[in-house]
């Protein structure tokens, strides 16, 4: 408040002083004073085209500038021939008394418009906050046609869900049991297992209204705002009970309290939790909400009587990808040995499948084929794990570099029978990171797998590029996970240098290798020179070729 009089004077004062000056600027006396012998010389040009009196000038004005004389120096005879107007003090007061009642009544003006307009603008931003708030809230239910039948691989999961269907359709039949509607169910489980696929297919297999929101629309820039929201929201599903709310992400506002301020967050999560609370059993309303991160949610969004009910939803199985592939391939031209694909799909969820199956057929309708095959699928797979990176421009010696790196972690991958289908030039990677329950061989084989590049490139040019820098990151990771994290060291307890020692025993043995399958390498490198890309099965013809003629020269 202080600020704003400070402000307020300040302005009074410099549009005083700006008064003055121009003011000043405009009644200044600026006519040039001559003698008497200029003026009758001036007169007699007859030049001048005004004459003012005043008590002490008399001003001459010509065309070009403006003289003055003093009074007591002239004789009236010499104007004769012209006007002469007479200017008393009063003439000039009038002037100065208009300019400053404009000059004030402006300023008075443009001070009051300007509060005007803040005020108007501050409603106008009132105004068209809460109109956005209101505009985004769920008013309508949204209309969903997923059925279980559209969702492969999740015949443990839907025999849950079809209990709470039941639950929703039926309420009568579990009362009478003295059962009562679970409030919340929790979906949990990797991006792309089809979380929010499946809480649709509960809302349109129970035939109730379905309500969407994911968890960060309740997290507002405005105190308050979140709360309002999941307040409206549950006000909205308990007008057309039986319905179901489902909240997708729901970690993005139910997150632990750690005691670091946030309002706005912790004011939405106490909202979700009282509303929660506030709904009997009975009311109808059943809510879903989906997460991939459980181990983050605050404890109090977990406990009973909130979401009673956790369904896990897993990566699917391998029967399970083959309906998930069928369902995806019903309307898609193929020739395919689906048992085949889902062997080649491990880890791939069910987002992750579906996006395959559209890169194939794509990939065939550009190489205008009439059917999709399996080396689509071999094609395309890279690009939806890794993403398609083109090859960089490479000189011919940075080229066979890269090929030796490959060749190296392509046979050793076969060797010890990493799982992996095509490599190709342009992917740096072989195969996706793992989560997966590894035995202490399969994670040196991937170990191996890392360093077999670089150890090829050492072989034959006793150097190697930049291109082994994420290889040899990912090795050092599994080692140190071995020492550290599972226990697969000397000892459970780490061992100083024991990591050092665990690599170079690796890598020599990945050397030992590869030093004794030089044919082997110069045939891989020759397919990879020429076509930039060469599969498992290949690779693994010519292994068996190779060690076929071992097996034939050591009986000679």
């Amino acid at each position: 408040m202080l600020n704003f009089k400070t402000n307020r004077i300040a302005l009074f004062v410099s549009a005083f002083i700006v008064i003055t000056l121009v003011l000043f600027a405009l009644l200044r006396d600026n006519a040039k004073l001559i003698t008497l012998k200029e003026a009758t010389q001036i007169l007699e040009n007859h030049t001048v085209q005004k004459v003012i009196v005043t008590k002490e000038y008399v001003y001459l004005t010509t065309p070009t500038n403006k003289y003055k004389i003093a009074f007591s120096q002239v004789n009236p005879k010499m104007f004769r021939d012209y006007n002469v107007e007479v200017e008393t003090a009063n003439v000039i007061i009038y002037p100065l008394f208009l300019v400053l009642f404009l000059g004030i009544g402006t300023l008075v003006l443009r001070w009051w418009q300007k509060r005007t307009d803040m005020r108007g603008n501050s409603n106008s931003f009132k105004k068209n906050i809460s109109s956005s708030i209101e505009d985004t809230l769920p008013v309508e239910a949204i209309k969903s046609d997923v059925t279980f039948n559209d969702i492969g691989g999740i015949s443990e999961v839907k025999v849950e869900l079809e209990e709470i269907i039941d639950f929703i359709k039926n309420p009568k039949k579990y009362k009478s049991f003295g059962a009562y509607m679970p409030r919340g169910v929790l979906l949990v489980g990797p991006p792309g297992v089809g979380k929010t696929m499946i809480a649709k297919a509960v809302a349109n297999e129970a035939g109730v209204p379905f309500y969407y929101q994911s968890g960060a629309s309740f997290v507002q820039i405005y105190v308050g705002m979140g709360a309002k929201r999941v307040h409206e929201l549950f006000v909205t599903a308990k007008k057309n009970s039986p319905s179901i709310i489902f909240i997708d992400e729901i970690d993005a506002v139910g997150k632990k309290r750690d005691g670091q301020r946030n309002d706005e967050r912790e004011a939405t999560l106490n909202q979700l939790l009282t509303e929660m609370d506030g709904f009997e059993g009975s009311s109808g309303i059943i809510v879903i909400a989906a997460t991939n991160k459980i181990e983050v949610l605050d404890s109090a969004l977990l406990r009973a009587g909130r979401f009673d009910r956790r369904i896990f939803v897993e990566l699917p199985t391998k029967k399970e990808r083959e309906l998930i592939l069928s369902k995806y391939l019903q309307k898609v031209p193929h020739r395919l040995d689906i048992q085949a694909i889902a062997n080649m799909t491990v880890g791939f969820n069910g987002a992750s499948l579906a996006a395959l199956v559209n890169e194939a057929a794509l990939l065939s309708l550009r190489q205008k084929d009439t059917q999709v095959t399996i080396e689509h699928f071999h094609q395309v797979k890279d690009k939806v794990l890794f993403g398609k990176k083109k090859l960089q421009i490479l000189s011919d010696e940075q080229k066979k570099y890269h090929v030796t790196y490959q060749t190296g972690k392509a046979i050793c991958a076969t060797y010890f029978d990493v799982s992996f289908e095509k490599l190709m030039l342009s992917n740096e990677k072989l195969t996706p990171t793992t989560s997966d329950s590894l035995i202490k061989h399969e994670i040196e084989a991937r170990v191996k797998m890392h360093l077999a590049g670089l150890v090829a490139c050492q072989l034959q040019y006793n150097q190697h590029s930049s291109s082994a820098e994420a290889d040899l990151s990912e090795a050092k990771d599994f080692i140190k996970k071995m020492i550290e994290i599972y226990g697969m060291g000397v000892s459970l307890i780490p061992n100083q240098h024991e990591e050092e020692i665990i690599m170079n025993r690796l890598y020599d043995e990945t050397k030992m290798l590869l030093e004794s399958m030089p044919t082997l390498i110069q045939k891989v490198e020759t397919v990879l020179y020429e076509k930039e890309s060469i599969t498992k099965i290949e690779v693994k013809k010519y292994l068996e070729e190779v060690e076929l003629s071992a097996l034939r020269f050591t009986s000679l």
